[in-house]
C-alpha cells in the first residue's frame, strides 16, 4: 500500500489553470510520506490524548490516527492564537499603567525587541 499516492493541491497556480502542457498544478505524495510528516506533526504537540492509539514498541510512543493528529493540532493553534491574544491584551493593559520612562517599561521593551 506504500506505493498508492495522494493527490496534494498546490497552492500556486499560473493563472486560469487551462493548460495542456505535460506539468500539473498538482504534486503527489505517497503515504509513507503522509505517515512521516503526520509522524513529525505529532511529536509538535504537546501529548495527545491516548484513548485509540496505540503504541510504538521501539519508542514507547502513543500513535494517534492521522485524522486524530490533525484534529489536535488544529485545537492547539487554535489555543496558541488565543493565548497570544490573552498575552498582548495583559501586556497592553500593563503597559497602560506604567510610566514610559520608567525602568520597567524599559525592561518590557527590551523584552518584547
Amino acid at each position: 500500500m506504500s506505493g498508492r499516492r495522494v493527490s496534494r493541491q498546490s497552492s500556486s497556480s499560473g493563472g486560469g489553470g487551462g493548460g495542456s502542457s505535460g506539468s500539473s498544478s498538482s504534486s503527489r505524495i505517497t503515504d509513507d510520506e503522509m505517515i512521516n510528516l503526520i509522524s513529525k506533526l505529532q511529536q509538535l504537540l504537546p501529548e495527545i490524548p491516548t484513548s485509540n492509539t496505540r503504541t510504538n514498541r521501539r519508542t514507547n510512543h502513543a500513535k494517534a490516527s492521522a485524522s486524530k493528529v490533525l484534529q489536535e493540532t488544529c485545537n492547539y493553534i487554535k489555543n496558541l492564537h488565543r493565548e497570544v491574544d490573552d498575552l498582548s491584551d495583559r501586556l497592553s493593559q500593563l503597559l497602560s499603567t506604567i510610566d514610559a520612562d520608567s525602568t520597567e517599561a524599559a525592561i518590557i521593551r527590551s523584552l518584547i525587541e
